[in-house]
């Protein structure tokens, strides 16, 4: 068990150095996410997967955005992430950060943007996922996203 303890540990602190690397680098706090200031409703990563979900099947989802929004003040974290089994949907204040995140983080792994939001195939069995059902996935978020 502690083995277990440890290793979670460690890969909440990769995760935070990872979040922290994405970050502005400035010295002065940078406004929080906010969705609704662009006219959009914050929290909409869930209507994203149930979109989705009306086509392909998305087994396990789990809200995790615990693992990458922002601390307080920072601009850079995601508004809401949503995993599933078959891929990660992750909502960003707006479609300029999304793209931030998509280009830095598609270095690791298959990230897609659509508008403020990413589809992301880099966790559990996402690789199992076909790439013909990432793209579809992809315009599915892109345009329940547009919806939003």
């Amino acid at each position: 068990m502690r083995v277990r303890q440890v290793w979670l540990g460690a890969a909440a602190l990769v995760a935070a150095g990872v979040l922290a690397g994405c970050g502005g680098g400035g010295d002065e706090p940078a406004a929080a996410p906010t969705a609704a200031a662009a006219g959009e409703r914050p929290g909409q990563a869930q209507t994203v997967v149930d979109a989705i979900a009306a086509k392909w099947p998305l087994p396990n989802p789990e809200d995790n955005t615990s693992a990458c929004a922002g601390k307080e003040g920072a601009a850079d974290g995601c508004v809401q992430l949503i995993t599933t089994d078959a891929v990660s949907v992750y909502e960003y204040a707006d479609a300029a950060t999304a793209k931030r995140w998509v280009t830095e983080m598609k270095k690791q792994g298959d990230w897609r943007q659509a508008g403020r939001f990413a589809l992301a195939w880099t966790a559990r069995d996402q690789d199992m996922t076909d790439k013909d059902a990432r793209a579809d996935m992809v315009k599915i978020a892109t345009q329940a996203g547009a919806k939003l």
